[in-house]
């Protein structure tokens, strides 16, 4: 094949979409033929294997993806192993010109990033990456002394002053793609969707992962979520929050996208400005992550604060299996646990009242609270992820003060006051009257009876008491002073 007819190979891993996909734009405009493959790899050092409930999203936003190319001419090239190997085998069989991606922040995608541009140049190939998964480049944000931010506030501030975000570039109407054959797999051969059981059973009805589930879950926020959003997004059982996380995970769509549909609405509805700009905040703690986990790769495993270095976490597998089942006595931790388990999400606040309880309720240990969300959750994002439970433990950047410890029940009370999402999510609980329903073990024994209630038998005693458990996570972190 003649050098100006020599493919290049774009990379696809958690920018699944055609939209606004930078390195896609700048394959097509060179007028190459392109090869577009997605490659499983769960063998390079350090890359996490995807969860069972990130694995479900994945399968089917990669079939959306093969869609949308297929509907163009072309095809997903789907391979496993080693990214690297497979990739330069790829470019070999291809006599590829050279490979363009999407730039990553995690440690272990960029080790591999690096490693890929040594290889690459080593067999003549030039590899290109191209931002899509930031609003602002890590580079772009420090504070006056040249250092990254470690606080959200003026991080944000400093993002708002900067010039916005480019537009979204338009997805391509045609492409230009390599005929040969790639040897791709079926999607079904990466065995990403669960069996024997199928605990993921229904789970059609509730998402629509793919670029067309994320652009119509944006379009039906802006139109009918978002003017309650900044006070709404507090309470679990208003369903006023985007739902877009998975979908932005995995770069079905773009922030950028996210940014100009917003201020779109903004600039047609201006009263709706301050809730568009709570909503961007929240965008921007999902940037703030990122930009820590680039600067600070250590905390994926480790405390952003030194001083959390020798908390003494307590090993306690029975009450870690209770939390994970939502077997506490508490009723909107167990219900935002069992939510979790039958949806592959939990509402952000209740998200924050779940994880104080395993880490200062209980003193379990922030990181097996994280790895059950890695499992679990269709959004499981390591930035997030890590950054939100080293939040809430006391631990991270710009954390939650440790000694604020949530009281579940008066959480329950002030963001489900009525009751709606405890009683759809711990059904057992649903006949008890609002008084009693946030806190059953405090319920005398003829409601109880009336509401079919025995604790104990068919919703658990709670597994610790909330003064106990309070002073005691107090006692843990005052000694570490």
């Amino acid at each position: 094949m003649s050098d100006g007819q020599a493919p290049l190979i774009v990379w696809f891993r958690d920018e699944l979409r055609l939209l606004d996909l930078p390195a896609l734009a700048a394959a097509a405009s060179s007028d190459r033929p392109l090869v577009c493959c997605y490659i499983h790899d769960i063998e390079s050092a350090g890359l996490r294997a995807p969860g069972g409930a990130s694995r479900w999203w994945l399968h089917h936003s990669l079939v959306a993806l093969r869609e949308q190319l297929q509907e163009l001419g072309g095809d997903l090239i789907v391979q496993q192993g080693k990214s690297v190997d497979v990739l330069l085998k790829i470019a070999a069989q291809t006599d590829a010109a050279g490979i363009v991606c999407t730039r990553a922040y995690e440690p272990a995608q960029i080790a591999l990033e690096v490693e890929l541009a040594r290889c690459a140049a080593e067999q003549g190939l030039e590899c290109r990456r191209f931002p899509g998964q930031l609003l602002f480049e890590p580079e772009a944000v420090v504070t006056g002394q040249g250092t990254p931010f470690r606080v959200f506030t003026p991080f944000w501030k400093a993002c708002r002053r900067l010039v916005e975000p480019a537009f979204p570039v338009p997805a391509p109407t045609a492409l230009k793609f390599y005929p040969g054959d790639c040897n791709t797999q079926s999607l079904s051969s990466l065995q990403l969707l669960p069996h024997a059981p199928d605990w993921a059973q229904g789970w059609e009805r509730l998402w629509q992962p793919g670029t067309a589930g994320a652009q119509q879950r944006l379009g039906e926020f802006l139109r009918e979520t978002v003017e309650n959003y900044a006070a709404g997004r507090d309470f679990p059982g208003l369903g006023a929050t985007s739902r877009l996380s998975a979908h932005l995970h995995f770069g079905e769509i773009s922030p950028r996208s996210v940014w100009h549909a917003a201020q779109q609405q903004a600039r047609e509805r201006p009263e709706l400005v301050p809730e568009i700009d709570k909503f961007l905040a929240e965008l921007g703690w999902r940037e703030f992550n990122r930009h820590l986990l680039f600067h600070y790769p250590q905390i994926i495993s480790q405390p952003f604060s030194p001083r959390f270095a020798g908390f003494p976490w307590q090993s306690d597998p029975q009450a870690l299996l209770a939390w994970q089942r939502g077997q506490t006595g508490y009723p909107i931790v167990d219900a935002g646990m069992r939510e979790l388990w039958q949806t592959g999400v939990m509402h952000n606040r209740v998200r924050m009242i779940v994880a104080s309880f395993l880490s200062k309720h209980l003193l379990i240990d922030w990181r097996d609270g994280e790895a059950w969300f890695w499992d679990t959750l269709v959004d499981a994002d390591l930035a997030n992820n890590v950054g939100g439970w080293q939040w809430v433990a006391g631990s991270g950047a710009d954390a939650s003060p440790y000694f604020r410890v949530f009281n579940p029940t008066l959480q329950s009370a002030k963001f489900d006051k009525a009751g709606d999402y405890v009683r759809r999510w711990v059904p057992e609980l649903a006949e008890l009257p609002a008084k009693y329903l946030h806190e059953p073990a405090e319920a005398p024994p003829e409601v109880l009876e009336a509401a079919g209630v025995e604790l104990g038998t068919n919703y658990p005693k709670p597994l610790v008491e909330h003064r106990f458990a309070r002073q005691r996570a107090l006692d843990a972190y005052a000694a570490l002073s």
